[in-house]
């Protein structure tokens, strides 16, 4: 009471050891007295050593311990005394440094001191290794705070993580284990987060929100990747045992992201530090793969990684359920009306990917990176058969392939300045080729992508909450669509060009006192060929309300120039029949989005609970892009689709066990003002996906079953099955209005397990089974209607999901 005292009077602190000063009962000095007179007082009356720094501290010692620490506190970055620096030796005493940032702490033998201060990071020192060092000054490091940047540890499974900032991480080489999934595919994974899912099983038509495929942004290590599956959409192009880290982001996206109205995928496979030297090899029931990782010195790697499919050495029972999946009710399976083919004898199917990396630091400043990826798909088809006695017979060739590379600097002027920049280079090419022999007639179809361009990136560190990033992007963008008939003669071939400039500029406030995480930024496009401005703003904003719940609000304009469309549904045998155009402000018109959403996350004892509500408007859609196959296919008008949704997931951790339950409603509608019914549900919408899954992981043992429900998608039904024979050169089918019918529900159950094990000599061996569609049940994905010129009539065509599919992988690790 005596010193509490004292210090309320006089504005000091002391710091003592409370041992040290429990012994001894003295009367107050009088309140008259100076400070100074005081201490001499206290002196007098206990025999102890009281040292005064400025009239502000005064440490408090027995007069056998003489021996001292003092020093002075510096920052790092500008060598600035920091005063108000916590300094606390962790057997006890504490102070805190003075204006000059100068500090005195007893030094007892055994412990370490601990300095921390807020917006830097905490510094450890062991008080045995400072003997006859007196004074010394100490450095911190600033630490920007990230307000727990991992807002949820365990999303879905382990190596799924859910940010402050709205996105979503996935970590391949920490990834858990999922319904279906034995090894870690980028695109099969990114299916399970609520709100995004595919309508027809590809994933090469991933649907975000409703949107459809091309809408989304797909960056691997800063190249646009406009192929996303191999297998015409069954597998995911990107290798899944090289990625280190796949940001998703649904709504709120940087601004240093454009050419997108729908979601964003940036694919890293970047590791944050030099890792050991690496070999694995592995195979599965449709594909092989090697993966390599070697030191070339201390601060430099060079990694390459390669996959190619096994289907044209061995048919396995998974490929030939893939490729029933993939080519029904296409001309590879039927080239005549209402003629099934025996393709099989006759198919020839390969693809391969390559990715290789050159990672060198320089100094301690300079980080310089190489990467070139090549993704490849064929296909050749022979097809023979006899209609009316008559031989008909094809020859079949798709080739598509994606060739990207990048030089990404990155420079660290200072610890406060970082700069980064990216030359890059994109181009896709899918060519098909159809020889009818008997009529010497060649189709020729083609269409290419060149997309190249830099891009600046600029951070800045203002403070210990506040940031600022600013840059400058180039993007051109040319696409090439050709087609060609020998008899009769045809030809038409269309190359465009688009050309356009960002700059960039976002700011991040993140403060963890008083739990606000806060990015806002604007992108300003300009398209040299329209001359034409473009002002996208983005919004993330985080709160955290308690420990437990948090709000969130994320926001974005954003706009699109290249997209795909379909101009007939047979178009490179209707296998991948969507080719890449770019708009031209007219007839063509730019994409351009607006999206809000407001969310809450809820996290207490191994319980997880999410909510999401969002508004998403598209403007500027094509009907062709929209994968019409009724009255609207063969038209081209302009609308747009506007959705309202909702994201639900409740999710619980017991021990080594995992269970959760997601729900997603979207109402989703086009709008086309210029035709009779201007508003009808959207072709990708399923306005209800409920998933469930079960996870148990246990060491080196995983095992996962699932399931998954939704809504089924709309069709057009005939309004009549008599055929319109009005134009007798054109017969057409009548329509009611457009998706005025829902297929049936779609219900999947899935299983997957793998295990892993070591040898004595350090290798590591992982061996995985799925079964897809365990109940194989026969689910109907799309439904349309043609006229059968055969047999005069109209003619249902229906698409089913993928039956029962086994799957086995093996693994060894070097």
């Amino acid at each position: 009471m005596v010193l509490q005292s004292i210090e309320k009077q006089h504005h000091v602190n002391f710091n003592y050891i409370d041992n040290e000063i429990i012994p001894f009962k003295i009367e107050p000095p009088k309140k008259a007295l100076s400070l100074s007179e005081k201490i001499n007082y206290l002196r007098k009356k206990t025999n102890l050593l009281f040292k005064n720094i400025d009239n502000k501290f005064i440490t408090i010692s027995s007069k056998k311990e003489t021996e001292l620490i003092c020093g002075y506190v510096f920052s790092r970055i500008n060598n600035t005394p920091q005063e108000g620096v916590n300094i606390q030796n962790l057997n006890g005493s504490k102070t805190t440094t003075d204006k000059n940032g100068y500090f005195e702490l007893k030094k007892e033998e055994s412990s370490e001191i601990q300095m921390s201060h807020v917006g830097f990071a905490i510094k450890k020192i062991v008080t045995s290794e400072l003997q006859n060092k007196n004074c010394l000054k100490f450095f911190l490091d600033l630490e920007v705070l990230e307000l727990d940047k991992v807002n949820t540890n365990r999303y879905l499974t382990s190596g799924i993580s859910k940010t402050i900032d709205g996105t979503f991480i996935i970590k391949p080489k920490k990834l858990g284990i999922l319904p279906g999934l034995i090894e870690p595919d980028v695109l099969q994974t990114m299916l399970q987060i609520p709100g995004i899912y595919s309508a027809d099983e590809s994933l090469s038509s991933i649907n975000v929100r409703g949107g459809t495929h091309d809408q989304n942004l797909f960056l691997w290590n800063g190249i646009r990747m406009y192929q996303t599956g191999h297998f015409f959409g069954l597998i995911s192009a990107f290798n899944p045992n090289l990625a280190h880290t796949i940001t998703i982001s649904k709504n709120g996206s940087s601004a240093f992201y454009g050419e997108s109205v729908s979601s964003v995928v940036d694919i890293s496979s970047n590791p944050n530090k030099i890792e050991n030297n690496s070999f694995s090899a592995g195979i599965n029931m449709i594909n092989a793969d090697v993966y390599s990782k070697f030191n070339i010195n201390r601060k430099g790697f060079i990694e390459i990684a390669a996959r190619r499919s096994i289907t044209d050495l061995v048919k396995t029972p998974t490929y030939k359920e893939y490729f029933n999946k993939a080519f029904q009710n296409t001309t590879i399976t039927n080239f005549s009306n209402n003629q099934n083919i025996d393709f099989l004898n006759n198919a020839k199917f390969n693809f391969y990917d390559i990715t290789l990396k050159y990672s060198q630091k320089i100094g301690s400043k300079d980080h310089i990176i190489v990467d070139l990826i090549t993704t490849n798909d064929q296909l050749t088809v022979d097809q023979k058969t006899t209609i009316n006695n008559v031989v008909q017979s094809e020859n079949n060739s798709l080739i598509q392939k994606n060739n990207g590379a990048n030089l990404s600097w990155k420079r660290n002027w200072n610890a406060k300045n970082t700069s980064k920049i990216n030359v890059f280079a994109s181009a896709y090419q899918l060519d098909a080729q159809k020889t009818r022999i008997q009529d010497n007639q060649i189709v020729i179809q083609e269409n290419g992508v060149l997309n190249d361009g830099f891009k600046i990136e600029n951070n800045h560190i203002i403070n210990s909450k506040f940031t600022i990033n600013d840059g400058y992007q180039l993007d051109e963008i040319g696409t090439t669509n050709l087609d060609q008939v020998n008899t009769p003669l045809f030809y038409r071939k269309i190359k465009t060009v688009l050309r356009t400039h960002a700059l960039i500029v976002e700011g991040k406030y993140n403060d963890s006192l008083s739990k606000i995480y806060f990015k806002t930024g604007v992108r300003l496009n300009y398209m040299e060929q329209f001359k034409k401005y473009e002002i996208e703003p983005r919004l993330q904003f985080n709160y955290r309300i308690s420990d437990n719940l948090s709000l969130e609000v994320l926001g974005e304009f954003k706009s699109q120039n290249c997209y795909q469309v379909i101009d007939r549904q047979q178009d490179y045998f209707g296998i991948e029949k969507r080719r890449w155009i770019l708009s031209n402000n007219a007839t063509i018109p730019i994409q351009r989005s607006k999206q809000a959403s407001f969310g809450f996350s809820y996290t207490q004892n191994n319980w997880l609970l999410t909510l999401d509500n969002y508004y998403k408007k598209v403007t500027g859609i094509n009907s062709s892009s929209q994968g019409f196959q009724n009255q609207l296919e063969f038209v081209s008008i302009n609308g747009d689709y506007e959705v309202l949704g909702t994201e639900l997931l409740i999710q619980k951790k017991i021990n080594h066990f995992i269970t959760w339950l997601s729900y997603a409603y979207n109402d989703n509608n086009y709008h086309f003002p210029n035709i009779t019914q201007t508003e009808f549900s959207n072709n990708f919408e399923l306005k209800h996906v409920v998933s469930w899954s079960g996870t148990y992981e246990i060491r080196n043992f995983k095992i996962a079953l699932g399931s998954k429900w939704y809504s089924g998608r709309p069709e057009t039904t005939p309004s009549t099955y008599i055929i319109n024979n009005s134009d007798p050169a054109n017969p057409t089918i009548d329509y009611n209005y457009p998706n005025n019918k829902k297929l049936d529900n779609f219900f999947q159950v899935n299983f997957s397990t793998t295990y892993k094990w070591e040898s004595s000599d350090k290798i590591e061996y992982k061996i995985g089974v799925s079964v897809l569609n365990v109940l194989n049940r026969r689910n109907e994905i799309n439904e349309y209607y043609r006229i059968n010129t055969t047999t005069n009539s109209i003619e249902d065509v229906k698409t089913y999901s993928i039956e029962r599919t086994p799957n086995l992988s093996f693994r060894v690790i070097f």
